[in-house]
């Protein structure tokens, strides 16, 4: 099969387009024929750069998200069948997993793109139980941003921050593909949304293509004195970070409201930024960190999404998977709205290095 091989970690320019073997399922997994993979931030720019905690050995195959159809099974699955369009759930089971609580394995997480081969491949094979189905009416792009962020959205909300109906909820970064979820999954749960971007064309597409009911500027106004003024006072009960940008997280600690709660999944402009220990202790606030997800949060996705009522996140642009050098280019210059894809079914006929 084609795939794309990190042979050296470093620049977008190490990454080669070569022929390898295709991998054959063993018992209890699928081989899945993969249609779409998506770019991200931390764990194909950060990982290929050398910079991600947990470092594959070399050669690797990245691809956290990969979707596609079943192309082959192995000795024992019966829940799946060839032909069958599925997602892949990014965490997978470790030997200490609870069950409904996989998000919180008391082993730090394995993750498909970095403990086993991804997704930047034709092929790869999976854990029968990691694999779900996804409706009809999602393409195969759809399904991988929904996968990639919604679960996770919901997790944060749901689980962590224990979000409830009527609620303040303020979404920092909100048209990213994981902030356009979390005004989603907010929404669905009944809460009033406050979406927070950069630019005044991405605060209008938080309110009019994903639900907002709200939104602020937070590079021309200051975001916690509108987050007060939009709430009569009272100030966010949850606030959604996965920038880490130091000034905005500031800005969002400073628009929680008593008894608040931060949850973070990223840290895209940095590792590092200041706490106010005082107005964290007066102001009986949390800050929750959760990276991963359930897979119940997974099939709950997938439900959502099934009847037309969650958009997708924004995608900006597919390359054909030999071009996953040129899309690593533009996700590191960042300059535009939206997820970046990688599509092997493209590359099929494009000679190999």
């Amino acid at each position: 099969m084609k795939a794309i091989i990190l042979p050296e970690y470093g620049a977008p320019d190490v990454l080669r387009f070569e022929e390898v073997e295709t991998p054959v399922p063993k018992q209890g997994e699928v081989l899945i024929k993969v249609h779409n993979v998506s770019v991200g931030t931390t764990l194909d720019i950060i990982l290929r750069q050398g910079n991600y905690p947990m470092k594959p050995p070399l050669p690797h195959i990245m691809g956290t998200d990969p979707v596609g159809e079943i192309a082959g099974l192995g000795e024992g699955v019966t829940n799946h069948k060839i032909g069958d369009r599925v997602g892949v759930h990014y965490l997978m089971y470790g030997k200490n997993s609870i069950q409904g609580e996989e998000a919180d394995d008391p082993d730090f997480y394995r993750v498909v793109g970095i403990h086993c081969w991804g997704g930047y491949a034709e092929y790869l094979t999976m854990p029968a139980n990691n694999v779900f189905k996804i409706p009809d009416k999602l393409s195969y792009p759809e399904a991988t941003v929904i996968l990639r962020h919604l679960p996770t959205a919901r997790h944060l909300l749901s689980s962590k921050a224990q979000l409830r109906e009527d609620e303040w909820v303020l979404v920092m970064g909100a048209t990213g593909g994981l902030g356009s979820c979390c005004i989603q999954a907010a929404k669905k749960i009944g809460a009033k949304v406050i979406a927070a971007a950069g630019a005044d064309d991405r605060v209008s597409m938080a309110i009019e293509t994903f639900g907002a009911d709200y939104g602020v500027n937070y590079r021309s106004q200051n975001l916690p004195e509108e987050v007060k003024k939009i709430t009569d006072g009272h100030g966010a009960d949850v606030v959604t970070d996965n920038i880490g940008d130091p000034e905005l997280w500031q800005a969002g600690m400073a628009s929680l409201a008593s008894m608040g709660r931060m949850v973070t999944a990223g840290a895209h402009a940095g590792n590092e930024v200041k706490i106010n220990l005082r107005s964290l202790y007066l102001g009986r606030q949390r800050i929750i960190g959760s990276p991963g997800c359930n897979f119940s949060d997974s099939e709950w996705a997938l439900q959502a999404a099934s009847d037309g009522t969650i958009v997708p996140p924004h995608i900006h642009k597919i390359f054909p998977l030999h071009e996953a050098s040129a899309a690593h280019e533009l996700v590191e210059q960042r300059g535009f709205a939206g997820k970046i894809l990688l599509d092997p079914i493209q590359s099929a006929d494009e000679p190999t290095s």
